[in-house]
């Protein structure tokens, strides 16, 4: 086993710099060179690794460059949606000219726009026989680790299994243009989001050491709406926030989903994920909420229910940002404060163990295998909110399904 694990970032954005400030608590992994098409970004995301010694990081001018720099070995994939099959066309080229250098690969969610795009993910790792993992950062988040194991090992031992997940994810809208725009996301908050909240429910509902092909997913039944961006006076803020390609009055994306996915178990027993997504709504900031609810016992996380809260009166004024809280919506008034975000949201605990794995060279329990189910499972719910019915799963029936979101003849008054 080699002691430290040098890593290259694909992407140099706000969920590089996230995951560049969790590596401060993984202690055997270096990051050492960022590349992304503005070399400006990528040397400004390598500095803050500098500056904040998780590695010596250089911004590189090219992909090709990154992949042959020395002492990179593994590759973590955080790039925007859009790029996605791009990247992985030019990194097959780069790492077939020098087999064996990069071992590893890691992927930000959503694995791609669509199911087509994640089986493309999954045949290029398995071409170039890389140990591979899929970047679920929730999947992590201590209180969901935490009370998943309790849960299973007194709860679900003693009196039956689990039989219904929650899991939400709410906030305001996402930082960037490109997220808006369902052609070059995949979709709207359903596609960007909802794969979180898929993923911790199919988690949760998993029995601890059995693959999660141990539930099999039976159907779905969805609802998307655009609530909020879509009104005229809202419509014209993103035309000014996020410039005017971003025009909801002719291409909106959906900015609400909703999705219940049918389980059954090993055993034949029901069970039962209900996920719920949205970019409209306003509170402190960005919510993650969780539950898990079996025969004696439940769960409940909610990441806003924090330790910490501030109070500032109306004569405190000063410019906006996200000191606080991920997505913060408002500088005064009484405010919850996540002291350490990278922690509470996972990505400290997500990247010490996918460094860990490879490293050991094993290959992640969470890999691009999750990241297609996922897919198969928001594409699903595509088509149910499309054909307002409920959409039995059979295998490979999304494999060319590109959601009316994306192609931009969705129409939310329908």
């Amino acid at each position: 086993m080699k002691k430290r694990l040098g890593i290259g970032f694909i992407g140099s954005g706000f969920i590089t710099k996230f995951h560049i400030r969790s590596f401060l608590a993984v202690r055997d992994a270096d990051i050492l060179g960022v590349w992304s098409p503005n070399r400006s970004h990528a040397n400004e995301a390598a500095a803050l690794a500098r500056d904040i010694g998780v590695g010596d990081a250089q911004g590189y001018e090219s992909l090709e460059a990154l992949v042959n720099a020395p002492g990179i070995e593994a590759l973590w994939m955080c790039g925007p949606n859009f790029a996605r099959v791009e990247n992985i066309e030019r990194l097959s080229a780069a790492i077939a000219k020098n087999p064996g250098k990069i071992r590893a690969i890691a992927c930000e969610k959503p694995l791609g726009r669509n199911v087509h795009e994640a089986k493309l993910m999954v045949k290029f790792a398995e071409e170039h026989k890389l140990l591979h993992g899929y970047l679920e950062d929730q999947l992590f988040e201590p209180a969901v680790v935490k009370g998943r194991e309790i849960i299973w090992r007194r709860g679900a031992a003693l009196t039956g299994r689990p039989y219904l997940a929650r899991a939400a994810e709410e906030h305001s809208g996402p930082h960037m243009p490109w997220f808006w725009q369902g052609d070059q996301q995949g979709g709207g908050v359903l596609n960007d989001m909802m794969c979180h909240s898929v993923e911790v429910a199919r988690y949760l509902l998993t029995e601890p050491g059995k693959p999660r092909t141990s539930i099999t997913p039976v159907k779905v039944s969805a609802t998307i709406a655009s609530l909020k961006w879509s009104r005229p006076e809202y419509v014209e803020v993103l035309k000014r926030t996020m410039g005017k390609e971003v025009d909801y009055s002719r291409r909106p994306s959906e900015d609400f989903a909703r999705a219940t996915i049918y389980y059954k178990d090993e055993a034949g027993n029901p069970l039962i994920s209900e996920v719920t997504t949205s970019w409209s709504y306003v509170g402190a900031g960005l919510r993650l909420s969780t539950e898990l609810l079996g025969p004696e016992y439940s769960m409940s996380i909610n990441t806003l229910d924090t330790g910490l809260k501030l109070f500032f009166s109306r004569n405190v004024k000063g410019s906006s940002g996200e000191d606080l809280v991920e997505k913060q919506n408002a500088e005064q008034g009484l405010m919850p404060v996540v002291p350490n975000e990278a922690a509470e949201y996972g990505y400290e605990g997500e990247n010490r163990y996918f460094a860990q794995c490879f490293l050991k060279g094993e290959q992640p329990e969470i890999n691009f295998y999750d990241g297609l189910a996922v897919s198969e499972l928001l594409m699903a719910a595509y088509k149910s909110a499309e054909e307002e019915k409920t959409i039995e799963l059979i295998s490979g029936a999304f494999d060319d399904f590109i959601p009316a979101v994306a192609r931009g003849v969705w129409n939310p008054r329908g």
